[in-house]
This record gives C-alpha cells, sequence and structure tokens, in this order.
C-alpha cells in the first residue's frame, strides 16, 4: 500500500515532464524565428542553398554549395549568460542531410588565414554546457578575417551582452553577403578547404526590447551593422559601421521583421542607429 501511495505521486511527476519537455526544448527555438525567416528557408533536402535548421540555441538558412549559413537567427536574455566555460569543441554538424556530399570540418579552415568565425557567439550561449557546445557546430561558422572577427566583430557581441545586463533582451540575426575576403595572408580568397566560400561581407542585425515593457514598437531600439570581411575593418570601431535594414534589404534580397507589422516595419526598417556609445573600447590599428 505505501508502495502505491508513492508511485502515483512518481506517475504524475513524469506525465508532467514528458507533457513539458517539447517546450522546455524548442521553447527557445521559437523565439530564435520570433520576428521572422527572411529567406523563407525551409526543412527540405532539396533546399540546398537555402535549408532550413532549426535548434534550440539558434537557428538558420544553411547553404550546402557555399557551405557556410546564409543566415543565423537568434534571442539572447538574461538566462542565457551564466559562467560555463567556452568548450571550443569546433566539430561538423551531422545533423546535415546525408546525401549531401561534403560536410564542412574544422579542417577547412586549417592554414587558411581565417578564423572559424561564430555567427551565434559562444558568449551568448553561457548558462550550460550543452548550450554552449552547440555553437561550436560548422554550420554556425564562417571564415572570417582574424582582426574582424576577433576585434570589431567582438565588440560588437560585447557590447550586445551588455544591453542584456542593462534589462534588455535582443532578437539577433546576421549572414553574410558576396564572395572574396583578406584574412591574415594579406590576399583576397575566394574559397578555404573544400570548397567553403569566404564571404565579402558581414552583417547583423540586434533588436533591442526591454524586458519590463516587451514590445516592439516604432521607437524600439534597432542596431544594424554591415563591415568589410577584411583585416583592415578593425581600423574602425563597430558602431562607425552602422546602416539600416533597408540598405540591407536591398544588398541581400531578405525580408526582414516579417513577422512584424507592416507598418512597425517599415519604420525600424529606415532607421540608422545613432545612439553615442558609452565605454567605448581602443581599437587596435
Amino acid at each position: 500500500m505505501k508502495q502505491r501511495r508513492y508511485l502515483v505521486p512518481l506517475f504524475y511527476c513524469v506525465t508532467v515532464i514528458i507533457l513539458l519537455l517539447p517546450s522546455i526544448l524548442f521553447g527557445q527555438s521559437d523565439k530564435n524565428l520570433k520576428l521572422g525567416n527572411p529567406s523563407n528557408a525551409k526543412a527540405d533536402t532539396t533546399m540546398h542553398d537555402n535549408y532550413l535548421m532549426e535548434k534550440p540555441q539558434y537557428c538558420l538558412s544553411y547553404n550546402n554549395t557555399k557551405h557556410i549559413p546564409n543566415w543565423v537567427s537568434w534571442h539572447v536574455d538574461s538566462t542565457d549568460l551564466g559562467k560555463k566555460d567556452r568548450q571550443n569543441d569546433f566539430r561538423a554538424d551531422n545533423s546535415l542531410p546525408a546525401t549531401w556530399y561534403h560536410v564542412v570540418t574544422p579542417k577547412d579552415y586549417k592554414n587558411s588565414g581565417f578564423d572559424k568565425g561564430h555567427q551565434c557567439p559562444s558568449g551568448d550561449r553561457t548558462n550550460s554546457v550543452v548550450n554552449n557546445s552547440a555553437t561550436f557546430l560548422m554550420t554556425n561558422m564562417i571564415p572570417q578575417a582574424p582582426k574582424n572577427n576577433q576585434q570589431t566583430w567582438k565588440g560588437l557581441e560585447d557590447y550586445s551582452r551588455s544591453l542584456v545586463k542593462q534589462g534588455n533582451e535582443l532578437y539577433i540575426i546576421c549572414g553574410i553577403c558576396g564572395q572574396g575576403g583578406i584574412g591574415s595572408k594579406n590576399k583576397t580568397d575566394m574559397v578555404i578547404g573544400s570548397g567553403v566560400v569566404v564571404p565579402a561581407q558581414t552583417w547583423k542585425i540586434i533588436v533591442v526590447v526591454p524586458v519590463k515593457n516587451p514590445q516592439i514598437d516604432t521607437s524600439t531600439r534597432i542596431i544594424t551593422v554591415l563591415m568589410p570581411n577584411t583585416q583592415d575593418c578593425a581600423k574602425q570601431p563597430w558602431y562607425n559601421y552602422r546602416t539600416s535594414i533597408d540598405s540591407l534589404e536591398q544588398l541581400t534580397g531578405y525580408n526582414f521583421l516579417s513577422n512584424i507589422p507592416i507598418d512597425i516595419q517599415k519604420t525600424l526598417e529606415a532607421k540608422i542607429d545613432t545612439l553615442p556609445i558609452k565605454n567605448k573600447t581602443i581599437i587596435n590599428q
């Protein structure tokens, strides 16, 4: 009788966990694409150059011709930031369709003059080992000029996390444009490794939403940047590369913020962020 008394509550606990598990695992994934799917990517293996991959940590459109993501989209708030160490376990993404002929590995980047450049950064997923490790999949990487990656781009990543610590949540999407970048070998490279395309430019859009008033309206702060994928990129701080979403749409052909009402969308997409940046870091020339 005593055994049965314990088994009944246990049964209910297990049932509740099973029912909640999908929302626990995939709730973040829903947030990652909350503002829209700019290229209408689909999880369809015939869409080789616009293949949707949805992970709990981020979502992306993968391009199997270029062997890099077209874009990566994610959400970050204070619950994503913790004290877990950087895992550094760069590895192939075995969730790509098995029929695709080449899966990128870290070897494709070896001695190339380019970093394995995170799109969704390791620093945005420090609340667990699993979440941090997921950012080291090669489907989350692009060949990025070292000074772009380690200085200018990193400066924006650090600034973004400072906004989270100030009481905001962020909806972020970043990606690539064009072909041909200049890495540490000081020459223009079109591809590295086994045909991994080197982008000419990197871009990012950050939608800043106060946690206490989580509304997106015409006054919402939007930070949009477009940077050359070169070593000389680091001669300017990230905030000197600010532009508008309208400009990015003309360049990429994507439709950003498509889940936002059109009247609000038009206002936000025309904005160029001009807010003064405090605690400016020194840029190494």
